[in-house]
């Protein structure tokens, strides 16, 4: 790798917003043709620049009793009731539980300051709106954020945490969890301050709230909607806190009013992005077969 990587990727010249906005077809041309100069980029300023000495990326950021359930279900299977019983159902289809440690998120944030003060082009989620402030987060897709030890963070969320949860809280997702995705996305009402109703391209869906304590917001709740019945429930994230949900959900941001929310967004889907079959059925799976890490290759296939 050359030792200019990070010196050339602050050099590119960002498409405008309209045209992001637009998918002009030169968009896509710039994330393929830099791709790989971006994600040497991110290999280098990880190691010459990132103050890695400030933080820890890893487990210790959880909440600990999720993360002392987790272990123990791993090694046991037959004790996933210990993390089945830290979730709470708050709308039909939608679990809610501390994800990470309030008082370790100050670690991930000044994490996250320094990779947006590190001037290499990261390219935002723009499916449902262009977001400002958001990153994508997978490999999948280009001008994602590729430092390294991020990616290893990042992928233990997923596989240790995020897919038995899922599969424990809907089994019919088995062999519709073996590709990832994810991406960040931050809220203000200056700029991106609401999301539309919509449902997500995914099996399930991880939304992970990352405000510190001491960042207060107002608005910017959660409206999830109840296909059968009609009922709205509206829900407020606390920090730390995550809420997962089959992806076929509908749900919306509401308009944030004062401060600010930031959130990562994980899915889980099948091969080449399939999904299970609405209402398919909750057939018993085996413990055992929860606890497993799919070996499916990186298909590229991406959503958005």
């Amino acid at each position: 790798m050359k030792t200019n990587q990070l010196q050339l990727a602050r050099a590119l010249n960002l498409p405008t917003r309209q045209a992001m906005l637009n998918r002009e077809h030169s968009v896509q041309q710039f994330w393929s043709n830099n791709n790989e100069l971006i994600t040497n980029a991110w290999s280098e300023w990880e190691l010459s620049e990132l103050n890695q000495s400030a933080f820890t990326l890893d487990d210790s950021l959880l909440d600990k009793n999720l993360h002392e359930a987790i272990t123990k279900a791993w090694q046991d299977p037959t004790k996933e009731h210990l993390v089945k019983s830290l979730l709470k159902e708050v709308a039909p289809d939608v679990y809610e539980f501390q994800f990470f440690d309030p008082e370790r998120l100050s670690d991930l944030r000044g994490y996250l300051e320094q990779v947006w003060s590190s001037g290499i082009p990261m390219r935002p989620p723009y499916g449902i709106v262009l977001n400002r402030r958001g990153v994508m987060l997978d490999k999948r897709s280009s001008g994602y954020l590729a430092a390294p030890n991020f990616q290893a963070f990042y992928n233990e969320v997923l596989n240790n945490y995020m897919r038995p949860i899922s599969r424990l809280l809907f089994p019919e997702i088995m062999g519709y969890d073996t590709q990832t995705f994810g991406f960040s996305i931050y809220y203000d009402p200056n700029t991106d301050a609401s999301i539309r109703p919509h449902t997500d391209a995914s099996a399930v869906t991880l939304n992970i709230n990352l405000n510190l304590p001491e960042e207060k917001f107002t608005g910017s709740e959660l409206d999830f909607y109840d296909q059968q019945t009609g009922k709205i429930t509206q829900l407020s994230f606390k920090p730390g806190c995550a809420m997962i949900h089959r992806g076929n959900v509908a749900h919306a941001a509401k308009p944030i009013l004062t401060g600010d929310r930031t959130n990562f967004v994980m899915w889980l889907f099948g091969d080449r992005g399939r999904l299970p079959a609405h209402g398919a059925q909750r057939n018993h799976i085996n413990a055992k077969e929860r606890w497993t890490t799919p070996q499916s290759i990186h298909d590229g296939y991406v959503p958005f």
